[in-house]
């Protein structure tokens, strides 16, 4: 991706040189592989599962730990972050605009670790996700790495740049009244059913990652759109429950399979029209 040079959000809080204490998930396990697993590419409801699943893990740690110090890669990392959210806030200010309304600029919080959210505590082991009580982007840069080993994803920067904005759908979706919405349907609902839902909102936020794409082709570089389609396709549930359990269980996906999420994302890509991505019809 070609970003270097370009202007920079002012909206990132970069924890990552900070000491980081409490409840830190260490190692991994079984336990902290389905943490990772839930919440990975940020489902709201993930937020109240994985505080019981980080409960059930025994490998972890009560004491306070001193941050490592940032490297220049971590500090170039940084950059890259912020240069890509202020791409997000340029296509969602004119995006809204067109809507007559203001778009609400998030936060983007790097971290190492561990941290606390008005979503309660995360660790790295969650994966990026969205908070919309705080209205803020969580992402700790490790999990990219976990993406490309356990996941089987390409890597590269632009799949970072696909998450980030799959991260900032969420937050569209809060600010349109989306996510509420859909947890009003999912009240009196079957598991099934309220999992069809939640697919639907996930499959949506992926196209709205592709809409933003859409708006900075001028950026995109060979190759940049088959590192987004290939982290997609490793974090589709199918592919993450075949890889796990051998199988799969279509009733209990919650964030759509590889197709489905591949689909998602070129159709935003090629249409960039927020008025074409109504996933809770098509997936009925």
């Amino acid at each position: 991706m070609k970003w270097k040079g370009t202007r920079e959000s002012d909206n990132v809080e970069d924890r990552r040189g900070m000491s980081s204490g409490g409840k830190t998930i260490v190692g991994g396990g079984i336990i902290g592989i389905i943490i990772l697993l839930v919440n990975v590419f940020g489902g709201e409801n993930a937020q109240m599962i994985t505080p019981i699943l980080e409960q059930m893990q025994g490998s972890q740690s009560n004491q306070t730990e001193a941050a490592a110090p940032l490297s220049k890669e971590d500090e170039e990392m940084g950059h890259f972050v912020k240069t890509v959210l202020a791409k997000t806030e340029d296509t969602w200010d004119k995006k809204f605009a067109e809507l007559g309304m203001t778009y609400k600029k998030p936060k983007l919080v790097l971290f190492r670790g561990s941290v606390n959210t008005a979503c309660g505590g995360a660790s790295s082991a969650s994966g990026p996700f969205y908070c919309p009580g705080d209205q803020k982007v969580y992402m700790d840069l490790g999990f990219f790495e976990e993406l490309k080993t356990k996941f089987g994803a390409e890597g590269g920067d632009f799949a970072i740049a696909y998450v980030i904005a799959h991260e900032i759908g969420h937050h569209i979706q809060t600010l349109l009244g989306t996510s509420a919405k859909m947890r009003q349907a999912q009240e009196g609902k079957s598991e099934a059913e309220a999992n069809k839902l939640s697919v639907a909102l996930e499959l949506q936020a992926d196209f709205y990652a592709g809409v933003w794409a859409h708006d900075n082709q001028q950026y995109i570089e060979a190759g940049d759109i088959e590192e987004a389609l290939s982290a997609a396709h490793a974090v589709g549930d199918d592919a993450i429950q075949s890889k796990m359990q051998g199988h799969v269980v279509p009733d209990s996906f919650t964030h759509g399979t590889s197709e489905q999420r591949m689909y998602w994302f070129k159709k935003g890509y090629k249409t960039g029209d927020i008025n074409q991505g109504n996933t809770f019809d098509e997936i009925r």
